[in-house]
């Protein structure tokens, strides 16, 4: 009987700047969401796995947190053309393991050189204070790394958000143990490699593959002092706790329900492309999707614009995979129980089969008018190409349907009034604000971070905020004249 030869070699652990086998550790098999074939097999590795990780990143750490910075962002300037070397390679292998498009993946891949890009500018973001406090006495802040951290990233951006915490929090000192999802686990080896090549030195930068088990492994191990999740909610609660109960610092960002307010006044080219683009980029697999649009009075032309605009997206061209076969079929459940509900399905995307990929998971793009607040489409967050479109009488309706939600990720709204933008701005529940835009994502230096249950934690996870996250401070008074006066500091 033949053996399968898979596509990539057997995932592995990567540790001390080695890649290494778990050989006891169960395994799962890796599919391409586009064909459905398996590619890989990834190990899920437990506790003694981390513990290797860890010892390797302490041992790292004294050396690591005492070079310079200036010298630490010389290997992110490497880091950075080298991702730009490859960026073809890497957007494909985004691709397959994920399912994007091949420009979304490119796109993503991008953002993680400009992630770099940013971490390469911290010299002059931390810069520390100093201040003659007393006659003869001097005051020093500095921020100082925390030790060995831990990074834990989704399916949807398995290249991007690794590089939302690996560039910040090793150049500001840390060492770092990644864990990246099961079902995407390969750009995180080519993540390694390219930091290795551009002097990463080793145990600085560690991976460690599994599942629940590893998650609450890392959650729960003395050795790592902070911990940040990007996932659903359920999970980043389940994280946040657990991480927290055991004096870590957490910062988990969950779900989201975004909200696109239409106003009638809208610009209709621009807005029905603007929405129909939010909805079905990445699949709808990315917490920044605009699922939800709330009409505000008449907006039957921007409705039926936007659905022209979401028929031009075709699966396996303009529209990527979803990421499993299950998932694909809880799309389509709620597009099914919507439509048994009463509500009106204007462009239908389920059963989407695309010609020699018959396997692949597609969900099509899809647009459900007169949904109501109480329907789980309306609800819930459903991570596939798909539009629920509310309608109410005024802005005011609008926004309390967007507040009522429990998430707080992103809000937008479509109009050429400024002063009724200005009022969703001040007014909308959410931590990231689109005029115009369906997906408001802060670019660098500005950080990324929702409201309510889309995150848990203090700081943003990008950007400045990031700073304080993987940072503490250090105070240092100094006195060194003894004849100045004693006063109450001496």
């Amino acid at each position: 009987m033949e053996v399968a030869v898979l596509k990539y070699p057997a995932v592995r652990n990567y540790v001390a700047g080695q890649f290494v086998e778990d050989a006891g550790a169960r395994t799962l098999e890796v599919f391409c969401p586009l064909t459905g074939a398996v590619i890989s097999t990834v190990p899920l590795s437990g506790g003694a796995a981390l513990d290797q990780a860890v010892q390797a990143a302490q041992a790292a750490f004294p050396a690591w947190s005492a070079t310079p910075i200036k010298e630490r962002v010389q290997i992110f300037y490497r880091y950075k053309v080298l991702l730009e070397r490859d960026m073809q390679a890497l957007a494909e292998l985004v691709r397959e393991e994920n399912g994007k498009t091949l420009d979304e993946a490119r796109a993503e891949v991008e953002k993680a050189v400009e992630l770099t890009e940013f971490a390469c500018s911290m010299p002059q973001l931390i810069q520390g204070e100093f201040l003659e406090v007393s006659k003869g006495v001097e005051a020093r802040v500095e921020r100082k790394p925390l030790g060995v951290v831990a990074s834990i990233a989704p399916f949807n951006f398995p290249n991007m958000v690794p590089h939302w915490t690996i560039p910040n929090a090793l150049v500001l000192g840390n060492c770092m143990i990644l864990k990246p999802s099961e079902v995407v686990p390969l750009s995180a080896g080519r993540i390694a490699e390219l930091l290795k090549e551009a002097g990463l030195p080793d145990g600085v930068l560690n991976i460690v593959h599994g599942d629940r088990e590893i998650v609450e492994a890392i959650c729960d191990h003395p050795g790592i002092e902070a911990v940040s999740f990007v996932g659903s909610t359920r999970i980043a609660k389940v994280v946040y706790r657990r991480a927290t109960s055991n004096l870590k610092r957490c910062v988990a960002l969950g779900g989201a329900k975004n909200h696109l307010m239409v106003l009638p006044d809208a610009h209709p080219d621009m807005t029905a492309s603007n929405v129909a683009a939010s909805m079905s980029g990445c699949a709808g697999q990315r917490c920044m999707a605009g699922s939800t649009m709330v009409g505000v009075g008449q907006v039957d032309h921007i409705v039926q614009k936007l659905v022209e605009e979401a028929r031009k997206i075709v699966p396996g061209q303009s529209l990527g995979s979803v990421i499993s076969r299950e998932a694909k079929e809880r799309i389509e459940g709620y597009i099914t129980e919507a439509e048994q509900a009463g509500a009106r399905v204007l462009l239908d995307g389920r059963n989407a089969v695309v010609p020699g990929q018959e396997d692949g998971y597609y969900v099509g793009p899809t647009v459900v008018d007169y949904v109501t607040p109480d329907m789980r489409i309306a609800q819930e967050e459903v991570f596939g190409p798909v539009l629920a479109i509310l309608r109410t009488n005024t802005l005011d309706e609008a926004l309390a349907i967007e507040n009522a939600n429990p998430y707080g990720n992103a809000a937008a709204v479509f109009t050429q009034s400024g002063s009724m933008a200005r009022y969703v701005m001040d007014h909308a529940s959410a931590g990231m604000i689109g005029v115009n835009i369906g997906v408001p994502v802060p670019r660098e230096p500005f950080s990324f971070g929702g409201w309510n249950e889309s995150k848990f934690g203090a700081c943003d996870i990008t950007g400045k905020s990031s700073i304080e996250f993987w940072t503490q401070l250090k105070k240092t008074t100094t006195k060194w004249n003894p004849e100045s006066r004693v006063n109450w500091m001496s």
